[in-house]
């Protein structure tokens, strides 16, 4: 009994460490993932859609068949959009409380990589590295604040992965993986055959897969998919065919077959993502990928490599390019970096290229200098306080790399920490907003001058979902020869002026204008 007590004790303390660790990672990623969370408007497609979706469960209390605008809705499973709804019911109708679920979800992550880092890797410096490494990537923080679909999915994907390595050392963690993987199915549909299919992939070369035969396993499964096997039949049965070629072909098949809706790009549309919005810790990934091959054999080089690749893989394969499609990449690139960054720091440098830490420098100077001129340009100086704090960072970490100070990697993570938090506080986080007409004066005139549930039809070049929320109508874009046909039999149109002239209506009465929009009403 003697014998065992100090291994007792550093057992507790390694526990004690990792409540910690997880406790300070979990409220590191809550400060910056919701902080100035409702300062701006909801941003069109994804927040708009489901936005509006949850307003409508909130006013009908009608959660099994969802609507939008009263019209069925059928391109996502509803997991989020009741999430969302939840939150309005507590906190209100507000742009905070649209994203708050997708944001607190994707803050839960952190702490969840940092277990799975803590699980896989001998030592905690790779794990606590990695996942400073996931909490400081711009993507990740900028995607995982909106209300989408794509930081939950990976919040559940690290849940399955984290209850899979868990239970090789506590046999009911099994469960957990059917869970997250039927949280997955219930948020996105059929992305967990991708996402699924990697851990499946994952087990095989890690001579893991003895779980498929295990009765507690497919208990989870059943329990995380219970959900979707009752949803499902039941949308199919309300809306037949329909449902099946909205929800099955045109949301998901299509896509890897198609650029739906014109979102196409090169088979190397992901890789110039990650060059264009990762840096600086795509510096260190090469040398994370390389140490991961040459130590296949450990756990984390096998999860890793496959993660990495695979999902890189298909996603590049796919038709249809979005940005967002590459976020459940970034776990695996973070544990790369972080195992990287654990070996310069006990090595001593000797893995890594000098020329490699010469690019901090180039970042700076390029920072500095890009800030400078887009401040000029747009006359916003936000962008030049966040350029000058990013270039000081790269700066002093240069300075540390040349003295071999391993305090550079420190100073990288503490400098981009407080950059993205002054960022997510500033109106540039969501710079989609800049492309088109500020949404909500152009609300306020459309609820103000019209009745409850009409259709206005306007001259916009596309629809905007975040113009619907807001205004609580449906507003349809339409050509010039459409709104000639739909001003027979419709009433109120949103109208730019050149437009207004062309279709040379007889008899209108002009309710209002703003940004450049006119709203009328024809009479009958």
């Amino acid at each position: 009994m003697i014998s065992r007590m100090p291994n007792l004790k550093q057992f507790f303390k390694s526990i004690n460490q990792d409540i910690s660790w997880s406790i300070f990672l979990l409220l590191s990623a809550l400060i910056l993932y919701l902080i100035g969370l409702g300062d701006l408007p909801l941003r069109d497609w994804d927040e708009g859609y489901y936005g509006t979706v949850a307003k409508d469960i909130y006013k009908s209390g009608n959660w099994l068949y969802m609507t939008y605008h009263d019209e069925p809705f059928l391109l996502k499973p509803p997991l989020i959009i009741w999430l969302i709804n939840i939150s309005y019911l507590i906190f209100g109708i507000s742009e905070f409380t649209t994203r708050l679920p997708c944001a607190f979800l994707t803050a839960c992550g952190v702490p969840l990589l940092y277990l799975i880092g803590k699980n896989i890797f001998s030592s905690r410096l790779p794990a606590i590295l990695g996942t400073l490494v996931y909490l400081t990537l711009l993507p990740m923080v900028r995607h995982g604040r909106l209300a989408m679909l794509d930081g939950p999915i990976n919040t559940f994907f690290l849940f399955s992965i984290f209850c899979l390595f868990q239970s090789f050392y506590q046999h009911l963690w099994i469960i957990g993986v059917g869970i997250g993987l039927g949280l997955i199915a219930f948020t996105k549909g059929i992305l967990v055959i991708a996402l699924g299919g990697i851990l499946a992939i994952f087990c095989i070369f890690n001579k893991s897969l003895i779980f498929f035969k295990d009765p507690v396993f497919w208990v989870g499964f059943i329990l995380g998919f219970f959900p979707v096997i009752l949803w499902y039949p039941l949308q199919i049965i309300e809306y037949g065919e329909k449902f099946i070629k909205v929800h099955f072909l045109q949301q998901n098949f299509d896509r890897l077959s198609q650029a739906v809706e014109g979102n196409q790009g090169s088979v190397w549309y992901y890789i110039i993502e990650l060059i264009k919005y990762s840096f600086p810790w795509l510096l260190f990934l090469p040398g994370g990928l390389i140490l991961a091959i040459k130590k296949y054999q450990q756990s984390w080089a096998k999860l890793v490599l496959i993660g990495f690749i695979l999902f890189i893989g298909i996603i590049s394969l796919m038709r249809t390019k979005l940005p967002w499609y590459v976020l459940p990449v970034y776990p695996f690139f973070s544990l790369a970096v972080g195992a990287y960054l654990a070996e310069i720091i006990r090595n001593n440098y000797q893995f890594y290229p000098k020329i490699l830490g010469s690019l901090l420098i180039v970042g700076s100077l390029a920072s500095l200098a890009g800030g400078v001129y887009f401040s000029i340009k747009t006359n916003d100086f936000q962008i030049l306080t966040l350029s000058i704090l990013i270039g000081i960072t790269f700066a002093l970490s240069y300075v540390n790399f040349l003295l071999n100070n391993h305090n550079f990697i420190f100073t990288l993570f503490v400098g981009l920490y407080l950059s993205l938090s002054i960022f997510v506080r500033s109106d540039l986080w969501i710079w989609e907003l800049n492309e088109s007409f500020p949404v909500k004066p152009v609300a306020t005139l459309i609820q103000e001058n019209t009745p409850p549930n009409t259709v206005i039809y306007t001259s916009y070049a596309y629809s905007r979902t975040s113009l619907d929320f807001y205004s609580d109508r449906q507003v349809i874009a339409q050509n010039l020869e459409e709104l000639k046909k739909s001003a027979a039999i419709s009433f109120y149109f949103l109208l730019d002026p050149l437009t207004l002239e062309k279709l040379n209506l007889n008899k209108y009465k002009i309710l209002g204008n703003t940004q450049d929009f006119i709203l009328i009403k024809k009479s009958r």
